[in-house]
């Protein structure tokens, strides 16, 4: 019975090989089909039976409180993100790292809405409580693959935003600790994108391109690479090329453009158009 408990455990637990969490079946195939296959229309679709079915699991109500975010509907983002924190506090009792970690992700969603809402003033209070409970759960398991993961994660948006926050943190993190591979290589792509190295994140885009190769979102990402490097490139035949380059990668994301959410795919048919735009201008 624990072999079977442990085998059934490690195949919903996306981040972890050794010690899985028993995470919902529905909340992992939301995550996958999410993050991995970039068909978020699937992955919603497993979102709402794992609300309905696995209302124990902050991980369901981050993620829909994320997707409430990107399509910037406010009111579920706010219920979502009250909620994740909710169900953290609960799970405390019975998993001390994801429960704290979990309370850290409430804290920094309910602290994005009240940036979003409010401005920043009122999301510093939230910006303290975050660390806290990432301090906590650090202490816990520092190599814990979804706390780092998270915390990575977590730091590249801060270092977007705020001036003492560098990507290069969150690099160490994901490069030593974090999982699964296929959110590390999209997440250390945006990290070297972030730092202005193209070289190095363009490798990482490739990586996963090349390990997930039908993910729309994917291509949409090398395709902003290829047309921000286009767009600075001196030699007009090489930002030429480089442009070209970055409509195809735009065009294989609009084959599965009814699979992105509206905030993707608003963004995606703007640099779709300008990219087009941008060559028939240097012809």
């Amino acid at each position: 019975m624990l072999s079977f408990a442990e085998d059934y455990a490690q195949a919903s637990d996306p981040f972890r090989k050794i010690k899985p969490r028993p995470i919902g079946e529905n909340t992992a195939a939301a995550f996958t089909e999410i993050f991995k296959e970039g068909n978020y229309q699937k992955g919603k679709s497993y979102l709402q039976k794992a609300i309905r079915t696995e209302g124990n699991e902050p991980l369901a109500y981050a993620i829909e409180a994320s997707l409430a975010y990107s399509n910037e509907d406010w009111e579920t983002m706010k219920n979502s993100a009250d909620k994740t924190l909710a169900v953290a506090k609960k799970l405390v009792s019975s998993d001390l790292l994801r429960g704290n970690l979990y309370q850290a992700v409430g804290h920094f969603l309910q602290g994005a809405y009240t940036f979003k809402m409010h401005g920043p003033l009122g999301a510093v209070d939230k910006l303290q409580l975050v660390f806290d409970y990432l301090d906590i759960s650090e202490n816990i398991d520092p190599q814990d693959p979804e706390f780092n993961l998270l915390k990575g994660y977590l730091e590249l948006i801060l270092s977007v935003n705020l001036p003492f926050s560098s990507p290069k943190d969150a690099i160490l993190r994901f490069e030593k600790y974090a999982a699964p591979k296929y959110m590390v290589d999209r997440a250390l792509f945006a990290a070297y994108r972030d730092l202005g190295e193209y070289n190095k994140a363009m490798s990482y885009i490739n990586i996963a391109l090349d390990n997930n190769p039908n993910n729309p979102e994917l291509h949409y990402f090398k395709g902003q690479l290829l047309r921000k490097q286009g767009k600075t490139e001196e030699s007009e035949i090489k930002s030429f090329n480089l442009l070209k380059e970055a409509y195809v990668y735009f065009d294989k994301a609009m084959i599965k453009f009814n699979q992105l959410p509206k905030g993707i795919q608003i963004p995606l048919r703007h640099d779709h158009r300008a990219v087009q735009d941008e060559i028939t201008s240097i012809n």
